[in-house]
């Protein structure tokens, strides 16, 4: 189900890059317009994914076809109609994935939508160096060589929500973890799930320790 918080934490995703590079703290109309880029970047995107869900569709109808009528041997047509079923179901599952960013892109002209992704980028910018250090001492080094660049800012969006924004944790690593699933490598959301229990543990002792 498509929120309005979990589109905003898109739009901060898509952000992030170019704020944590500033060298100082974002006002928020340099935010404003950074989040405007990005809702631009979504709208380019279901233009792509449709465009490559006809392109494989088309491929697949191609390889049917061919099978059919070009293809004598019984094994080398059954590894073609495989291959045209595979790019079918590729098609479709990308036309699937552009059926919301209609939904998405609504969402992403809302002000509220706006307003929370600006305090996620600020949120982000202002205690960078904090969250980085809970993310680094929560894991093995193993863990942080794995760690591409996707991945650590879902991870840190879902840091500042915990640790600043008052966002309950089992609710921000759900959101981590959906955003992990459309954005990153297939079964990267297993691992971001881990290293933010991590996280979510270490918050806990800190909480219970600071009493805050």
């Amino acid at each position: 189900m498509i929120t309005a918080r979990r589109v905003a934490r898109e739009l901060a995703l898509l952000s992030a890059a170019q704020v944590l590079r500033q060298p100082k703290l974002l006002d928020e109309s340099d935010c404003r317009s950074l989040i405007l880029t990005a809702v631009r970047t979504l709208a380019s995107d279901v233009r792509d994914t449709l465009e490559q869900a006809g392109s494989e569709l088309s491929e697949s109808q191609r390889l049917l076809h061919h099978s059919e009528f070009q293809l004598p041997h019984l094994e080398r047509a059954q590894m073609v109609l495989q291959d045209a079923l595979n790019r079918a179901e590729k098609g479709l599952n990308k036309i699937g994935a552009a059926l919301d960013l209609p939904e998405i892109l609504y969402f992403a002209h809302q002000e509220e939508v706006q307003a929370y992704a600006i305090a996620l980028l600020r949120c982000l910018q202002r205690h960078q160096t904090e969250i980085q250090e809970l993310v680094n001492r929560s894991m093995v080094d193993w863990q942080l060589e794995r760690l591409t660049h996707l991945d650590r800012t879902i991870i840190e969006i879902a840091v500042a929500e915990m640790r600043y924004l008052d966002v309950a944790k089992q609710v921000a690593i759900n959101e981590a973890i959906e955003l992990a699933k459309r954005y990153s490598d297939e079964g990267s959301h297993r691992f971001i799930n881990g290293v933010l229990r991590r996280i979510s543990e270490v918050l806990d002792a800190v909480q219970a320790a600071t009493g805050n």
